[in-house]
């Protein structure tokens, strides 16, 4: 006859409860995951079906009440881990969209936007081509699948320790985080080169044709030249990209590894 004491069932709660909860930070931000028009029911069963294949391959957790403080400071401390690896992630997509907006104003396409169900917020047309451009290669490449064994292998770089997080983790994760401004400009930079060297034509034959509408000559051309850009740089985006999401997941790994392992 098996019998279970109180121990026992905190010891198997917890075996599940804190594996369950680095999934769950990750998977309620990082891309494609996090998509709010994803039900809230769906990413928890996936969580609990992800838990329930991890939770028998992690290593001894530490003998802790799941609902005594330090119990609730460990479950804090495995949100923040998934958090920062999904955010990790999330960096590459938001410079994408960073570049989107920049190109999208320089064009003067600014007042184009749209709903982002992604980040419940508006977004230019050009931001949100962009974004669901690289959604499609994140998909296509399978690097959500990466995404989630690189979740599974931090059980092992970085095991479930009551042991405090050091600042390292938050430092780098900032440092990162200043990847968007830098990624969004390269990648922007082509369309907003070309835009410039066009405005600075429209401005010299304004200068020598003054009589000439400005207004109206100047918001046809520059959103032409503009088009004309991106389709001539969107076939070439694979490799910036490629080398973003090579760079995110060397985050993940280099996050993950921050912990002092037990």
């Amino acid at each position: 006859m098996i019998t279970l004491n109180s121990l026992d069932i905190n010891a198997l709660i917890a075996s599940y409860l804190w594996p369950f909860t680095r999934i769950m930070g990750l998977l309620s931000i990082a891309p494609l995951f996090g998509n709010n028009g994803i039900p809230a029911r769906l990413k928890i069963a996936l969580g609990m079906l992800l838990s329930a294949i991890v939770a028998p391959t992690v290593a001894a957790l530490p003998a802790m009440d799941p609902v005594s403080i330090g119990g609730a400071l460990l479950l804090a401390q495995q949100f923040i881990i998934g958090i920062a690896m999904g955010f990790a992630m999330r960096i590459v997509f938001t410079a994408v969209e960073l570049a989107g907006e920049l190109c999208g104003m320089t064009m003067g396409l600014g007042f184009a936007t749209f709903f982002d169900p992604q980040s419940s917020g508006r977004t230019s047309a050009i931001s949100q081509f962009l974004s669901l451009l690289t959604l499609m290669v994140y998909l296509a490449a399978n690097l959500h699948l990466v995404v989630l064994s690189t979740l599974v292998d931090s059980f092992t770089s970085m095991p479930i320790s009551a042991m405090p997080m050091g600042g390292d983790l938050f430092r780098q994760l900032v440092g990162w985080g200043g990847r968007i401004f830098s990624a969004g400009v390269q990648l922007s930079l082509p369309v907003v080169a070309a835009l410039l060297i066009t405005n600075i034509a429209l401005g010299i034959l304004t200068r020598a044709a003054p009589q000439l509408n400005l207004f109206g000559v100047g918001f046809p051309i520059t959103l032409s030249v503009g088009f004309l850009m991106l389709a001539l740089t969107v076939p070439y985006l694979a490799v910036p990209l490629d080398r973003l999401f090579a760079e995110a997941f060397g985050m993940m790994r280099q996050l993950t590894a921050g912990l002092p392992k037990i």
